[in-house]
């Protein structure tokens, strides 16, 4: 595993791995808090499963970091089409699991994304959920849950992105046929929304814009989790956008009053590691 070592001054630190996983290596960096961190979050960038990257996403999770206080390894997984469903899965799960040995025993490590990334992290959490592992909660900013993109939320606000026909076709693209399954019998979903079972997840933590065309895909997921007896808490931000994770342009100024959705996320997933650790 390669180490690279650099310092956000005054805020956070910054190194580059590369974790094993069979044939190829994931890359990741780690953002650590100036303080000792909290806990750990894995977390999975946006760009339709096709694009995106960690050091586009530098900024952003570092500043996640700093709102959190959780070390946040941002993983540079696999797009698509050239590796489509389960690859990019499959790294952020190699990163979870190293998370999970790095944390320790004793520590919490959590699950996130932004856009198509929180899809991944959500179908991540269920995976860890199969398997046993407990993770502390999975964070997830406005991910696109229906492959169909049919809810109302698509055509509220004509033209908004993402499109419902430049969704659907980032699906076609990322998906594959058939019902994936990773080398230990770990049923590797797509999508929360194709498991018939959500009960015993972690609990979750959703923002979504007014303005997002997948706001009914995040209130939906929402809804079965409480079903399912899953703590799931929504905060829906006005005049806000999708994109306002990477970008705080898509929304209003963030205040102490009115925090943003990146801080909130951020603040929220410090309060729920405190909660568990009493």
């Amino acid at each position: 595993m390669a180490i690279h070592d650099h310092m956000r001054p005054g805020t956070v630190r910054w190194h580059s791995v590369r974790l094993p996983a069979g044939r190829h290596l994931v890359g990741a960096r780690v953002f650590t808090p100036a303080t000792p961190p909290e806990g750990w979050l894995v977390w999975a960038h946006g760009g339709s499963w096709r694009a995106g990257s960690v050091a586009g996403w530098h900024g952003a999770t570092a500043d996640l970091a700093r709102h959190s206080g959780c070390a946040v390894v941002s993983v540079e997984y696999r797009l698509s089409p050239g590796h489509r469903h389960p690859a990019a899965l499959a790294d952020v799960l190699t990163a979870v699991d190293w998370a999970f040995e790095q944390a320790g025993a004793a520590g919490a490590v959590a699950v996130g994304g932004d856009s198509a990334g929180g899809t991944l992290a959500a179908a991540a959490a269920l995976a860890c959920r199969d398997r046993a592992r407990p993770l502390a909660a999975q964070v997830l900013a406005y991910p696109p849950l229906d492959p169909v993109c049919d809810a109302d939320s698509y055509t509220r606000y004509q033209g908004n992105f993402p499109t419902p026909q430049a969704m659907v076709a980032a699906w076609q693209d990322y998906r594959a046929p058939g019902r994936p399954v990773a080398e230990d019998g770990t049923r590797l979903y797509s999508t929360p929304f194709e498991a018939a079972d959500l009960r015993g997840l972690a609990p979750a933590l959703l923002a979504v814009g007014e303005f997002d065309p997948v706001a009914d895909d995040v209130r939906r997921y929402r809804e079965l989790l409480l079903a399912a007896g899953v703590r799931a808490e929504l905060r829906e931000f006005p005049q806000t956008f999708h994109g306002a994770f990477l970008d705080p342009g898509q929304q209003p100024p963030s205040t102490a009053e009115e925090p943003g959705l990146r801080p909130w996320l951020g603040t929220a997933l410090r309060a729920r590691l405190a909660r568990g650790a009493r």
